[in-house]
């Protein structure tokens, strides 16, 4: 097992990760009937991307031995209605100034189309990948 999840009230979960035992709060968005006090599920959706995408950079960066640490990845998350559902992911990665040589950005851009977090999305949701050099 991964995690277990249970529903506190208020709209809010506690998740915690089995292995580690770290935990995550949910809650609804304000826009659902929530607080908007912690992370989304949809939020969390948009932030594994993230997460995923920069890993994913991460390990093909170390086989070639190039350093970026300190990059960062901002995400803005658009619903839609008919059903609610995201409809659109942006993602602004900002890279560090470590003049990165042509070579290095191919790689890295190609990595960052392929983490198994956005493979795993349906095919109508928008990914948008910026990389700011």
């Amino acid at each position: 097992m991964t995690s277990k999840i249970t529903y506190q009230n208020n709209l809010r979960t506690a998740a915690v990760h089995l292995q580690s035992g770290n935990e995550i709060l949910t809650d609804a968005p304000v826009d659902n009937r929530g607080k908007g006090e912690a992370f989304s599920p949809t939020d969390l959706l948009a932030t594994a991307l993230g997460s995923c995408i920069l890993t994913i950079m991460g390990i093909k960066a170390a086989d070639k031995e190039i350093d970026i640490t300190g990059a960062t990845a901002e995400i803005n998350k658009i619903m839609g209605n008919n059903p609610r559902r995201i409809v659109r992911l942006e993602i602004t990665i900002q890279m560090p100034d470590n003049n990165y040589t042509e070579k290095e950005k191919t790689l890295i851009e190609a990595a960052s189309h392929g983490c198994p977090v956005g493979k795993s999305l349906h095919p109508d949701l928008e990914e948008v990948i910026q990389i700011n050099w």
